[in-house]
């Protein structure tokens, strides 16, 4: 798995200040300020207690270290890692009020991502042995979209675009438009128009009938979503693109599921972009456990005094 890249750490680190100013609102955990003294160190080991796939461990420094720079990281286990229950993903050790303090913001990066990576590797062991890949989509939490993807990744998925910025996808209300502004205005039109206009972009268009595959296909577009088609319908379509326009990727979208993904891969399309990854991935259990108490490093114990 690669490291986050530069746009993915800043998500990280912004995502962490809301966090913390939702947490603590510039004031302190109260709890651990009465219970546990300042003195005390402590190590904590972050724990899967179910199966699935690991992502976020990469965030647990930049947490962390945000909360207390004398905590110490050592993440065990690498994003996009197998998982049982159990498994020891991470040590952490340093003053037992700041890894408190920090317990929760920490975990719900862990399990949030975990979660979605978990999902994704599910989708795609289920299409296994077939041409076909997992994309995810745009349906993300504000805010949460960059890492969200990383998470795909790290599940064995592949990222769909990741806004309205890098890439031309023309959808069903697009079409609508175009056609109501004049009525002889014709699908591979919009093709035609979308070369013209931004060449070089990647150029997606959605029907939803193999008659409107049959009229875009001639025109290439790089990609034809086919949204809602029976596994039937899909299977037609992808025999009309062999026959039509053999280079046109075909990623079918809509009615995909754990239970209908492997049927949809057989009929030979490219692409399954699957929304459910990132807006209704079930959280991986994760926690800290307790490690036992620490001895205060020498320098600390002298700035102490």
């Amino acid at each position: 798995m690669s490291p986050l890249q530069p746009a993915e750490r800043e998500a990280a680190l912004q995502l962490i200040e809301w966090s913390l100013r939702e947490d603590l609102a510039g004031q302190v955990d109260v709890t651990s300020t009465v219970l546990i003294p300042e003195r005390e160190w402590a190590r904590v080991d972050v724990v899967v207690r179910a199966a699935g796939v690991l992502a976020g461990g990469v965030l647990l420094p930049l947490v962390m270290n945000r909360f207390d720079p004398r905590i110490e990281v050592a993440v065990l286990v690498a994003d996009g890692s197998p998982v049982r229950p159990g498994t020891r993903v991470a040590e952490l050790r340093g003053p037992l009020r700041s890894l408190l303090t920090a317990e929760r913001t920490a975990l719900n990066f862990l399990l949030h991502l975990s979660g979605v990576a978990s999902l994704t590797a599910r989708y795609v062991a289920e299409v296994q042995g077939t041409r076909a890949r997992v994309f995810d989509t745009r349906k993300t939490l504000p805010g949460w979209r960059l890492l969200d993807k990383y998470a795909v990744r790290a599940g064995g998925g592949r990222n769909h675009r990741m806004g309205l910025f890098d890439m031309l996808l023309v959808k069903d209300n697009h079409v609508a438009g175009w056609l109501a502004a004049d009525p002889n205005h014709t699908l591979a039109g919009v093709v035609s128009l979308c070369r013209q206009k931004a060449p070089g972009v990647p150029l997606e268009i959605e029907v939803d009938t193999l008659a409107q595959l049959a009229e875009v296909l001639p025109v290439q577009p790089d990609m034809v979503l086919l949204d809602n088609m029976s596994v039937a319908q899909l299977r037609e379509g992808v025999a009309l693109r062999d026959q039509l326009a053999p280079g046109v990727e075909l990623e079918a979208s809509g009615g995909v599921n754990l239970q209908t993904i492997g049927a949809i891969a057989q009929t030979g399309v490219e692409r399954i972009s699957v929304g459910a990854l990132t807006h209704s991935a079930p959280a991986l259990d994760l926690a800290f456990d307790w490690g036992g108490a620490e001895r205060q490093p020498r320098e600390q114990r002298t700035a102490n005094r």
